[in-house]
């Protein structure tokens, strides 16, 4: 209980905290020529109180204190100390408190890093970006206060979701966030430099290095999530367009798209309006994302609360910033910049400007396919799901010329270009069409589209790949992150043409047999652990070529909450995994089994931490 005094009371000191640095703001920016210490003081101090409640939630979990209210509701005594250490963010109330942690941390680290820039455009930041915090801590302490108290003191919670007692959850809810909140700082920096009219070029290089820290830890994100539900919730793939693997996606392309304005506003000191409309699309995103989950909008695994007041407190507060982003928009921005209109047809702010067009019309799609459900349940109570192929119909038509124009984009130069070297680049092209049709026609696949979208992604990986090795190409960076996309298209084309599946019924002893695959049902064992039981099925399963593979897919049936789960069973190779999962068929003897051969899965992996490795070069190299 003692914890959960000390984490209460920090908040309110917290929320004090940020109303006391608006009055120093206000008297700061009256006289700006230096950044008053007290408010590098008190934010420092915000972030201290924000890190001791966080720490106080963190000890409560610990020590199993189920007078906090929290606590009850997710864990549980027998529930191991990694499991209750990752559970304080893994529901409604601490994933908030992380929030809030991340908000401070980062308004903190841009005061003490931001040198060379106005003293007024720093306060304005602080600011908004107080602005945003105090909207945290009230929702926070209002409606998702995560120390409250319950009285009789329960001796047992009720335990955390088991397919959330994973390692992955462990980082991946963190890091997502570091990418997610990291966008605010680029939100308030952008109204900060908007309302004094300093976006230039030296603004652009300083906001570049928040933009690759947001970009990379929410490309991570991203990954660690996919692939924590590849393995545990026996989907057996990585992307299943769910409405909150979309949630995560949407602010990703409008930050890749800002990525690249960014670039250009560096270099040409042109797309202003792109970059500050990205900039606050970006974010506002991301408080979407959050309305949508919090609200019990979304019916899917990830959502945490089913609650209407949180998530009109969050549509509410998301409204207000949104007004505010506009006001600001057109009050303050003026477009003197005719350059942004008069681009020479074939140079490379061209390419970066039709990508970016391509990236807001799949951004569109993406919108549109997650909340379109939800609006026709509203207006008509008609309950439809969107599924892959609405995305695959409506995006993969424009990959081609996407994946095209990010080919020979990287090649053209500033303002007019001619394109040299055509040799090579219809060579490439020539190859990359004929391998396409190779490989398609060996495995007897559909020509026509899929000849077009693998020669599109191949041409892509054989200009990145040539450029390694070319001396007059220096953005190694920009080569990395593209050569990764270009393997990460590969891969997911690979793997949709040529994964293979079988689901059949199998009892004990029970043989599966066609003409590739041989699956054995050879026994069944018992195993029990401290929070939970399991059931491992043992199987032999040999291909054509006699190669046979052995393996002991689980059932879990864990104590608090009584959650029966499914354990996949994969065995990963460098150009294939093979993915076993089983069920119980109800009231009889049979397990469901589900077995599938997916090529190239490590590499869409791979291919994504090559991306953000790209992120991150460039990050070092502005660094150094």
């Amino acid at each position: 209980m003692i914890y959960s005094l000390i984490g209460y009371y920090s908040l309110v000191i917290g929320l004090i905290i940020g109303l006391s640095l608006f009055y120093f703001s206000y008297k700061n920016f009256n006289n700006s020529d230096i950044l008053d210490i007290k408010i590098l003081s008190f934010t420092f101090l915000q972030l201290f109180f924000v890190v001791i409640s966080f720490l106080s939630l963190i000890f409560s979990f610990v020590i199993s204190d189920f007078s906090n209210e929290t606590v009850f509701n997710n864990s549980h005594t027998t529930k191991p100390l990694f499991y209750k250490i990752s559970g304080t963010w893994g529901n409604h109330e601490g994933s908030l408190l992380l929030w809030l942690l991340v908000l401070t941390l980062f308004i903190f680290l841009f005061l003490i890093r931001t040198k060379n820039q106005p003293v007024k455009y720093k306060i304005l930041t602080l600011v908004f970006q107080q602005i945003i915090i105090v909207g945290f801590f009230l929702f926070l302490i209002k409606t998702s206060n995560p120390f409250n108290y319950i009285f009789p003191i329960p001796t047992e919670g009720l335990g955390l979701n088991p397919i959330l007692q994973d390692p992955a959850l462990a980082i991946h809810p963190p890091v997502l966030y570091l990418g997610y909140v990291g966008s605010s700082i680029i939100f308030s920096s952008v109204l900060a430099a908007t309302s004094l009219k300093i976006i230039s070029t030296s603004w652009a290089s300083h906001i570049k290095n928040w933009i690759l820290i947001s970009w990379i830890f929410l490309t991570m994100g991203i990954l660690l999530g996919s692939i924590w539900a590849y393995y545990e919730l026996g989907w057996g793939g990585f992307w299943f367009w769910d409405p909150v693997e979309n949630v995560s996606l949407m602010p990703w392309l409008a930050l890749t798209t800002l990525l690249h304005c960014i670039l250009v506003l560096e270099k040409k000191s042109i797309l202003t309006s792109w970059v500050i409309i990205l900039s606050i699309t970006t974010f506002t995103l991301s408080m979407c994302g959050t309305f949508l989950v919090r609200s019990g909008i979304l019916n899917s695994v990830h959502t945490f609360a089913n609650d209407p007041e949180r998530g009109l407190f969050i549509l509410v507060f998301l409204f207000i910033l949104i007004f505010l982003s506009i006001l600001i928009f057109f009050f303050f921005h003026k477009d003197n910049d005719t350059k942004s209109y008069s681009f020479f047809w074939f140079s490379k702010e061209t390419s970066i400007l039709i990508n970016n067009w391509f990236m807001m019309y799949f951004l569109s799609v993406v919108l549109i396919g997650t909340v379109y459900p939800i609006f026709l349940d509203v207006i008509s109570s008609q309950k439809i799901s969107v599924g892959p192929p609405f995305y695959h119909k409506l995006i993969i038509p424009f990959l081609i010329p996407f994946l095209l124009m990010m080919a020979i984009g990287p090649k053209l130069k500033w303002i007019k270009s001619q394109l040299e070297d055509k040799i090579y680049l219809i060579s490439f092209l020539i190859i990359s069409i004929l391998l396409a049709f190779l490989v398609l026609k060996n495995f007897n696949q559909n020509i026509l589209i899929n000849t077009i979208l693998i020669s599109s992604a191949l041409y892509l990986f054989f200009m990145t790949l040539r450029d390694f090795f070319s001396k007059t190409y220096k953005n190694i960076s920009q080569n990395i992150a593209h050569f990764g996309f270009s393997l990460l298209i590969l891969s997911i084309l690979f793997n949709n043409l040529f994964a293979s599946e079988i689901i059949t019924n199998l009892k004990v002893g029970e043989t599966f047999e066609n003409s590739k695959t041989k699956i054995v049902f050879e026994s069944v064992d018992q195993k029990k652990e401290k929070n939970y039981n399991a059931i491992i099925a043992n199987f032999s399963i040999s291909n054509s070529n006699g190669e046979e593979d052995r393996f002991s897919p689980e059932l879990r049936i864990y104590n608090q909450p009584v959650i029966a789960t499914s354990e996949a069973d994969i065995k990963t190779t460098l150009m294939s995994d093979k993915f076993i999962v089983i069920n119980l068929v109800q009231n009889q003897d049979f397990f469901n089994v589900r077995y599938q051969v997916k090529p190239f899965m490590l590499w869409i992996w791979l291919s994504v931490i090559l991306i953000s490795f790209g992120g991150i070069v460039s990050f070092l190299q502005k660094k150094s």
